[in-house]
């Protein structure tokens, strides 16, 4: 009986490693992966953006304000110049993002996961980041100008931040 299981398992084995399943991933007509130069200054003002993907992207000067990023993702994105005042970007993903000259104010970045982005001069008046993952060097930078409160959440931007 043991040496059917054995004899079993070894012929699965071996279909498995000559013929294997493809793998296949999620799609979304979403993603967005691109070398050009099409998405910069581009106007996603208000749009239901959620779950889009941006993936190593230039979005120089583009405009999301307002709109619905929830669970979004920006991966190796530049995100120089973008006006992000009032997006909600809770449950977000921005990894290896490059936020220059940014607008965060009034932005809802709850339970975002941020780590390896760079914040350089960004406004992130009454921007909410309760619960969101961010480098402690980003965090004290952002500390430095942080105030106001988030006219959604209602959750002050230094309190949600951790500053000291």
């Amino acid at each position: 009986m043991k040496y059917w299981q054995v004899l079993a398992s070894f012929v699965l084995a071996m279909v498995l490693f000559l013929c294997p399943l493809s793998a296949e991933a999620a799609s979304s007509s979403s993603i967005t992966r691109s070398a050009g130069d099409e998405l910069q200054a581009k106007d996603f003002t208000g749009q239901s953006l959620v779950g889009a993907e941006f993936t190593n992207v230039d979005l120089k000067n583009a405009n999301f304000s307002n709109a619905d990023l929830r669970g979004g993702v920006f991966n190796g994105t530049v995100l120089e110049g973008v006006n992000l005042h009032g997006v909600d970007f809770s449950n977000g993903i921005a990894y290896l993002a490059q936020f220059k000259n940014t607008d965060l104010s009034d932005a809802v970045l709850t339970d975002a996961m941020m780590l390896r982005s760079i914040f350089n001069n960004v406004d992130v008046t009454g921007a909410d980041f309760t619960n969101a993952v961010l480098d402690g060097v980003q965090v004290k930078k952002l500390c430095i100008k942080a105030s106001g409160v988030n006219s959604k959440t209602g959750v002050d931007t230094r309190e949600s931040l951790g500053c000291k």
